[in-house]
């Protein structure tokens, strides 16, 4: 049964936000939000989504919502995983007076990452620290949240801020891209890490904000794990019973300029906040208990 009282509307149905959708959906709320519009497959993931019975608007920065009123009527709770652009944050530039409109809205959540911290060689991040994002999609990103922290401020929007780290799960996962033959080599830079969190245990926390709603609050999204990516890829491997990749220098790697920008941080993300304040049990605490999950 639909309890008409809750209504989550995502700007961007993409991975995370639809896991996340679709666990509400399954208890009764009712859920919408937006798809890219134009090509052939983001047409058919709408026609495909509102056969579930999540009601879905075409939007991007060149295809506003048409009725943004009627969209949100009624909407109780808003996330908004939209990337920011070299112009800005397009649900922020084009939707932001609707969205402080919705008196009907108790709760809005925005997904970040924890590129925002930038390079800490190797050291702890926590939520309070001072920003500085290295590349220029994290610069993107900490600069969109700045905007939404100052609605928090002067109009009271029910902000919650979510930083995520690497996010995988089905479909998105070192095993899938083992299995499609993606992965050539597996990189060794001595003491790198990557923090990770499960698409999964993504719709834990936002779930567990929904319960614990605290406007302002900024919180880390990450597994207890952090870890060298090619032994990450070296498990995924056993698991599956495939030989792993050639191991190579990071100077030696091959790789694209934008896969080479990923590994410009090196850091620690401290997630204590969201296990404690948001009473959170992660359900896959590390990389190995997500990988098995997996197969």
């Amino acid at each position: 049964m639909t309890d008409t009282t809750k209504h989550l509307f995502c700007f961007g149905l993409g991975y995370s936000a639809l896991v996340f959708a679709r666990r509400l959906l399954a208890k009764g709320w009712r859920v919408s939000g937006t798809v890219r519009p134009g090509a052939d497959k983001d047409r058919g993931k709408m026609d495909a989504l509102r056969a579930e019975g999540i009601m879905v608007w075409p939007f991007d920065r060149d295809a506003v919502l048409p009725n943004a009123d009627e969209a949100l009527l009624g909407v109780t709770h808003i996330l908004t995983s939209v990337p920011p652009d070299a112009e800005g944050d397009a649900v922020f530039d084009h939707h932001v007076t609707d969205i402080l409109a919705c008196k009907s809205l108790k709760w809005f959540g925005y997904l970040s990452t924890t590129g925002v911290y930038g390079n800490r060689d190797g050291g702890l991040v926590h939520e309070e620290d001072v920003l500085h994002p290295s590349s220029t999609r994290s610069q993107r990103r900490a600069k969109a949240e700045l905007q939404w922290q100052q609605l928090f401020h002067e109009e009271n929007l029910p902000l919650q801020i979510f930083r995520l780290a690497g996010i995988y799960g089905p479909g998105r996962s070192p095993i899938d891209s083992i299995r499609r033959g993606r992965v050539k080599q597996r990189i060794n830079k001595p003491g790198h890490i990557f923090s990770r969190i499960h698409v999964e245990d993504i719709a834990n926390v936002l779930e567990a904000s929904l319960e614990r709603p605290d406007p302002g609050r900024i919180y880390n999204v990450c597994d207890n794990a952090p870890e060298e990516p090619w032994r990450v890829t070296t498990r995924a491997c056993e698991l599956i019973g495939i030989a792993p990749p050639p191991l190579v220098s990071f100077e030696a790697a091959d790789m694209t300029p934008m896969a080479r920008s990923f590994w410009l941080d090196n850091k620690r993300v401290d997630n204590s906040r969201m296990l404690h304040e948001l009473g959170v049990v992660l359900q896959y605490p590390d990389y190995e208990t997500g990988l098995q999950s997996l197969l």
